[in-house]
């Protein structure tokens, strides 16, 4: 199977053809993937270089100039290292872009922690109008980035090497994956398949997003069960990132909320996707225990 950046260069390659308001921004990064691309289009695909700054400028430039740009490159490098430009460049300008990073928050362990943006989504969610997308599997990626592009917002699409083992209908909020009675644990993107794995046996009710701004929190609201209204969220990124939101959708309720993700601490030992996973407590087993300890089941 591809991946979801393979599936996005592929993508986007088509989209560069067929519609010519569509421009391409990068940092080098997935620029040998984009080189045929590139020789047909070569007005319409930029490579900045590693100027991460300046790929944000020059894509807030093309959307004045009435384009729709798409801007990609690591997660580190789209959202964290230029946020003063995301923040004033599009949103200040009120015009609108498509970025799409690779990486998520430890795609490649090796490359440290200046390749790991596990607080992206949580940083772009200090902002105003960004509709942020997390896939889960390659052809979840393909229908998010068309979506994007066909419209004139502002959208983040995060892309992983983790993935889900089958695709699932892209929808704009939660959608019921398992039903059960003892709480609500929400899965977002690539770590459903650990989810459904934890909560095998459970009395559990198991939403799935990919999307996760705006938060559905009507979608929320339906699948608790008042007489059990404890929600899990299973976020693959920061620790915390939608608790707030889950709590306001709630606020009518008493409930409780567990937020479970990428912990605050670094976790210095670069091995594998699925060692940071275990050792974020991530994988299958540790989500089970702590998930199992929250609803006491």
């Amino acid at each position: 199977m591809d991946t979801m950046r393979d599936r996005f260069i592929a993508t986007t390659s088509r989209l560069l053809d067929e519609d010519p308001r569509l421009a391409l921004v990068l940092a080098e990064i997935s620029r040998d993937g984009f080189s045929e691309a590139e020789r047909r289009h070569p007005d319409r695909v930029i490579n900045v270089g590693i100027r991460e700054q300046l790929l944000i400028g020059a894509g807030g430039g093309l959307a004045l100039a009435g384009m729709r740009p798409v801007l990609h490159t690591f997660a580190s490098f789209l959202v964290e290292r230029p946020f003063e430009q995301v923040k004033l460049d599009f949103g200040h300008q009120g015009v609108g872009g498509v970025l799409v990073s690779a990486g998520a928050s430890y795609d490649w362990p090796a490359g440290g922690l200046t390749h790991m943006a596990p607080g992206d989504v949580a940083l772009l969610d200090t902002l105003d109008g960004w509709t942020i997308h997390v896939p889960g599997h390659p052809d979840e990626a393909e229908t998010l980035v068309r979506q994007a592009v066909a419209g004139d917002d502002l959208v983040y699409v995060r892309l992983s090497v983790q993935s889900n083992a089958a695709a699932r209908p892209v929808s704009p909020g939660f959608s019921t994956v398992r039903e059960g009675r003892a709480g609500v644990v929400v899965a977002v993107g690539p770590m459903l398949d650990n989810v459904l794995a934890a909560t095998e046996g459970l009395d559990v009710t198991v939403l799935y997003a990919t999307t996760v701004r705006p938060f559905d929190a009507s979608g929320l609201r339906r699948a608790v069960d008042a007489a059990h209204p404890d929600v899990v969220l299973v976020e693959p990124y920061l620790a915390g990132t939608s608790t707030a939101a889950a709590n306001d959708a709630l606020a009518a309720l008493p409930h409780r909320v567990l937020g479970l993700g990428v912990a605050r601490r670094e976790l210095r030992r670069y091995g594998t996707l699925d060692e940071h996973l275990a050792g974020q407590g991530l994988d299958p087993a540790g989500l089970r225990e702590r998930i199992s300890a929250f609803l006491d089941l």
